[in-house]
């Protein structure tokens, strides 16, 4: 299977470049559709054999380089186009690929009878390229490629329906705010080249090992790593952009935000283990940015309306769960969260988009209710992600949730297991109250001419696979003191390992035999947060007047603790003013345009004098000529 390596990443672009020049010529639309999820799918195909063989092979020989061509070649440098297949990358590979072709399926439906039907698939598949690109690249540069080529995918994505200005001001944000973050880790890839030479992740985890724990240059570098992932992986400070980002259709949604882009940072941290876990006061960093993510993120859920944003603000706050995971060190359990979290909140959005698509694209939740009845699939698969994501066991987010917070407390601290035990407990509260203001209750809407129906079996499909896998897939990590094999572990342990030995050296360990005690107190609090919703929103009516009653954390959680309103009066308004009034005024105007025109003008008077000199009359040209003859004469004389 190693000469079907390229095609994992030739097949979506095959389908880019067949619906990009021809899409708009189908006279079934349709078929751009099916074009592009069969593209995916046969990168799908392709990666499932890979993992088998590799799972068949011995664990030291299951990594596979391949290289296409030689890419830069400059001095001692040298940056191939090159793949790494290993048993990180092809987990990532299988999680785009697999949940890419379901949306790919699902979008079908969604999208059907959309004028952009064709150039929505050609970004779609574009975006699964690049992100392929991201995580099966062998060096920083390459990764870096892919890292921007998502960026722009998702700026084309969310601006999909750009007629609305809010769509079009989403995805300038969206890039912007990646662009921040991006220059870290353009920073990281210079300081690497000083340092070491190379780009390759071999060859820089080699080199940085040689150094030692703590060296300054590796702080360096992992610091300006982690400031790109902040921006890709919406971590404080430059998470405002994810929130906004639902202004594109719930597919993009829910392949970009909640199953791949949002991750680039994690499998970044993942693949640069060993330089992360020879940096304390990077992971430090990483642990206290993360869990403070986690817990204002599922704050700023609690009392959202909108069905999406309460996803969006979920996927920020674990996100923060994630990255609490690698800050402690505990790089698997981190890998672990992303491969359940893929699975459920994948689900929730094509079943949020479902809801929207029976309310005609109402997305209030206070003006929905009662519609279990209506959708019953839909509320089923909706109702397990939930579950799963509320840390409910034995469904996926229990395991990987809870995995993350034991090492929180062991390998880090009480305080960082107890915001996250919060954090927790707030994802259940917000995540029960969606259910129950969505699929509960009295009816809020006006049903008279359409009533909701249950969408179509291309819909249907995805949300029954994804819901499947939501509840089973924790069973890839089940811990040992449960009786199980934790098989994740085992599987990534030649990739991850020596980086969680190194971390653990350094953060410590401590807390044994509390394990299965805290096991139960997480559950504990998961059940208190669906109690609560259940309490306050199953049957009730008069809900957004109960909520207004909490006063100051309504306003804060509803208004999303002003971070927006905060963000434009301190930094987008100040630069506003500050280009109009000197970089436009004084530094374009009157200086760069000066210097322009001042070029201009010097060269007008210089021809005009040269111009002089071209009189056209024979005369002047003679005398002209003689007064030169005698200069030179003279000048031969003398010298």
């Amino acid at each position: 299977m190693k000469e079907l390596i390229p095609y994992i990443t030739l097949a979506p672009l095959a389908g880019f470049a067949i619906n990009g020049l021809l899409g708009w010529r189908f006279k079934n639309k349709q078929i751009a559709g099916i074009i592009a999820t069969l593209a995916v799918t046969v990168s799908f195909v392709i990666a499932c054999g890979l993992f088998s063989e590799m799972m068949a092979a011995e664990p030291e020989h299951r990594a596979v380089h391949y290289k296409l061509m030689d890419w830069i070649a400059v001095g001692n440098v040298n940056v191939g186009i090159s793949y790494l297949i290993d048993q990180l990358s092809i987990i990532f590979i299988l999680v785009i690929t697999g949940v890419g072709a379901l949306i790919h399926l699902y979008s079908m439906g969604y999208m059907k009878g959309d004028p952009g039907y064709a150039r929505f698939f050609t970004y779609l598949n574009l975006f699964i390229v690049m992100m392929l690109q991201l995580v099966m690249a062998d060096n920083y540069l390459l990764t870096f490629l892919g890292w921007e080529g998502v960026g722009l995918c998702s700026y084309l994505l969310i601006g999909f329906w750009y007629e609305e200005v809010k769509n079009g001001d989403a995805a300038k944000k969206a890039f912007i705010v990646n662009r921040i973050g991006d220059f870290g880790f353009l920073v990281a890839m210079g300081v690497m080249l000083a340092a070491f030479g190379t780009l390759n992740y071999a060859e820089v985890a080699s080199s940085a090992a040689s150094l030692g724990a703590g060296a300054s240059v590796l702080t360096v570098i992992t610091m300006m790593l982690f400031l790109g992932c902040t921006g890709k992986s919406a971590q404080i400070p430059l998470f405002v952009w994810l929130p906004d980002a639902m202004a594109g259709p719930t597919p993009v949604s829910a392949l970009i935000h909640a199953a791949t882009m949002v991750t680039s940072g994690i499998y970044l941290v993942a693949r640069s283990n060993m330089l992360f876990a020879l940096s304390p006061t990077t992971l430090t960093v990483i642990s206290i940015v993360a869990v403070c993510t986690a817990l204002l993120a599922a704050i700023m859920a609690l009392f959202q309306n909108d069905i999406k944003k309460v996803l969006a603000y979920s996927t920020v706050s674990q996100l923060g769960f994630m990255f609490l995971g690698l800050g402690v060190g505990a790089f698997t359990a981190g890998v672990f969260h992303v491969l359940t979290h893929a699975f459920f909140k994948a689900c929730l959005f094509l079943g949020s988009g479902a809801v929207i698509h029976a309310m005609h694209h109402e997305q209030d939740m206070q003006k929905m209710g009662g519609l279990k009845k209506y959708l019953p699939v839909t509320f089923w698969t909706f109702l397990i992600a939930t579950i799963a994501i509320a840390g409910i066991p034995p469904f996926a987010g229990f395991f990987s949730k809870d995995e993350i917070l034991w090492k929180a407390f062991s390998q880090g601290s009480p305080f960082l297991w107890a915001f996250g035990a919060i954090a927790a407990l707030m994802t259940a509260f917000y995540m029960f109250r969606a259910v129950y203001l969505t699929f509960f209750g009295k009816e809020r809407f006006d049903a008279h001419h359409h009533p909701p129906h249950e969408v179509g079996a291309s819909m249907s499909i995805p949300l029954i696979v994804l819901a499947v896998l939501s509840m089973g897939a924790g069973l890839l990590g089940v811990p040992e003191i449960l009786g199980g094999s934790e098989k994740l572990h085992h599987w990534l342990e030649p990739v991850l390992g020596r980086g969680e030995e190194i971390a653990a050296s350094s953060l410590g360990s401590h807390g044994e035999g509390l394990e299965i005690p805290l096991m139960i107190v997480s559950v504990v609090i998961a059940l208190i947060g669906i109690l609560i919703a259940t309490r306050y929103y199953k049957q009730r009516t008069t809900l957004a007047q109960n909520e207004r009653k909490l006063g100051g954390l309504y306003k804060l959680s509803y208004n999303k603790f002003y971070v927006d309103e905060i963000y434009d009066a301190a930094i987008v308004q100040p630069t506003y003013a500050a280009s109009n009034s000197f970089l436009y005024k004084v530094v374009d105007v009157k200086i760069i345009d000066g210097i322009v025109n001042g070029l201009a003008s010097t060269a007008g008077v210089f021809s005009s004098l040269m111009r002089k000199l071209q009189t056209g009359l024979v005369q002047n040209y003679a005398v002209m000529i003689v007064i030169g003859i005698v200069v030179l004469i003279g000048y031969v004389l003398i010298f």
